[in-house]
């Protein structure tokens, strides 16, 4: 598995390390039921911090794009009705975003509410 990132980029390197995971789940260089390197074997090799190798794979595995598995590590693993509900989800955000921005609704604003409306379901 080849990863680059840009350390020039303004996109956190997590989200860049999730992005190009997927994009390879996408496009088949990765697939259902291959081993991941290890959150070390990955930050060694691409040159970047264990802990942003685990917060991408954690992102990853909330998604529903990979397993932990105790022998094989993170496993890639798709979830597609997770998935589904996610860009149900997605469109549902992208409409309600575009009212909050025409009332001049901002982003503190949303995470703020969206956390407080979350925190009702835990």
């Amino acid at each position: 598995m080849y990863i680059q990132i840009d350390f020039n980029s303004d996109e956190a390197i997590y989200l860049q390390l999730c992005n190009q995971i997927i994009l390879g789940i996408a496009t088949d260089m990765i697939r259902e039921g291959e081993s991941l390197p290890s959150v070390r074997q990955l930050a060694e090799t691409a040159g970047i911090n264990m802990h942003t190798v685990n917060k991408a794979y954690s992102v990853l595995k909330e998604e529903g794009f990979l397993a932990v598995d105790r022998r094989k590590g993170a496993v890639v693993y798709v979830d597609k009705e997770k998935m589904k509900a996610i860009a149900a989800l997605r469109e549902d955000l992208r409409m309600a975003l575009a009212k909050a921005s025409c009332k001049n609704i901002t982003k503190r604003e949303v995470h703020d509410l969206i956390d407080e409306i979350y925190e009702e379901y835990k």
